[in-house]
């Protein structure tokens, strides 16, 4: 990824939609062109991750790709099952089927909301569905994001309270926070995965047999018919969490407290969008007004020296989270969709589709 990296900024720091352009026409996103589902099939292709936000550091920050694609007509109305979405590691490429993009519009998924609220020059490839979308994307907001955000929010001071954890509780301590974690990169699954039952994956403490433990983490799986490609990914995924508990003294300070500080600077980010959402009913995802301050989250500003947060940082955290609740309380979102209005959108979709118009 370094070098797709430094084509966005080898004109000082600015993005060039030709560059871009020219990346994708590269064997690394031949998938783009080869996967059945992609092709001629994409609606939306649009720039996700800290670039969207404004928020990548060069050299530090990878090309995150987002968007969705048309199911077929067999798909909708014939036998043949359809997919939810593509998922790409190597190249942080997520491709949603365009009734799964809706149904997480609808619950309001701070992953997929915030690509209707991008800059006009980060969506790469656009239709006139993609278009309409972004237009009239109030229509998909509600106080369900109030539980959504505010639960991703969480999610991020949770990671970070469990990484600087990692350094000093003793062992069955940091079992748990690793626990915790796993469960937390569990809630993210139904954005990237195919779905599966509620149960299927169970997390749980136990004794270790293992000298060096005295308690771990176990997993009890039962999946059927599961996509082999979405279980890697999810093990990967557990792999990752564990041994960023594992390697406690192989710590890479510098690497680490990077993630750290990227964290806290993305909780900050959670609730300046969500302060747009319940208080002028819109989305911004790219935080110009903000951009200098969350850079300077990212860059350690709240970080102390034995790699613990200032109270600042926490006592900041704290005014923002009144903010988050009072505009709770006087939010101009409204509590449910007009379906009517949803569905009209999504019939007319899927009507094109099965006649082939799309």
């Amino acid at each position: 990824m370094g070098i797709a990296f430094f084509l966005f900024f080898k004109k000082g720091g600015k993005m060039d939609n030709k560059d871009i352009l020219k990346l994708l026409k590269t064997s690394e996103y031949d998938f783009l062109r080869e996967n059945i589902h992609l092709q001629d099939r994409i609606g939306m292709l649009c720039l996700g991750g800290s670039l969207s936000y404004g928020t990548s550091i060069e050299g530090k920050s990878d090309i995150d790709l987002r968007g969705f694609a048309f199911e077929t007509p067999a798909e909708l109305i014939g036998i043949t099952n359809s997919f939810n979405q593509i998922v790409e590691v190597n190249t942080d490429t997520t491709i949603y089927a365009f009734n799964k993009f809706i149904k997480l519009l609808l619950e309001n998924n701070p992953n997929i909301i915030e690509l209707l609220g991008c800059k006009p020059e980060y969506y790469l490839y656009m239709t006139d569905v993609s278009k309409e979308l972004i237009k009239h994307r109030k229509m998909f907001l509600t106080t369900k994001c109030i539980r959504s955000f505010g639960g991703y929010a969480g999610q991020q001071l949770a990671r970070l309270e469990n990484a600087i954890a990692r350094d000093s509780l003793p062992q069955a301590r940091k079992e748990e926070h690793s626990e915790i974690s796993l469960n937390n990169a569990m809630a993210s699954f139904v954005d990237k995965y195919t779905e599966f039952e509620q149960g299927s994956i169970i997390l749980y403490i136990d004794d270790s047999i293992k000298e060096n433990m005295d308690k771990e983490v176990f997993a009890d799986i039962n999946l059927r018919h599961y996509p082999v490609r979405d279980l890697s990914g999810i093990l990967s995924e557990f792999t990752n969490i564990t041994k960023q508990y594992g390697k406690l003294n192989h710590r890479n300070k510098k690497k680490d407290d990077e993630h750290l500080n990227k964290h806290a600077m993305h909780l900050i980010r959670l609730y300046y969008m969500v302060f747009d959402l319940l208080e002028k009913g819109d989305i911004v995802t790219y935080r110009e007004a903000e951009r200098p301050f969350l850079l300077e989250i990212r860059k350690g500003k709240f970080m102390c020296e034995d790699g613990t947060y200032d109270k600042s940082f926490y006592d900041f955290r704290d005014e923002l989270d009144k903010r988050f609740q009072y505009a709770q309380k006087h939010t101009v979102l409204p509590d449910k969709v007009n379906m009517k209005e949803v569905e009209d959108f999504i019939m007319d979709v899927n009507e094109r589709i099965v006649r082939k118009e799309l």
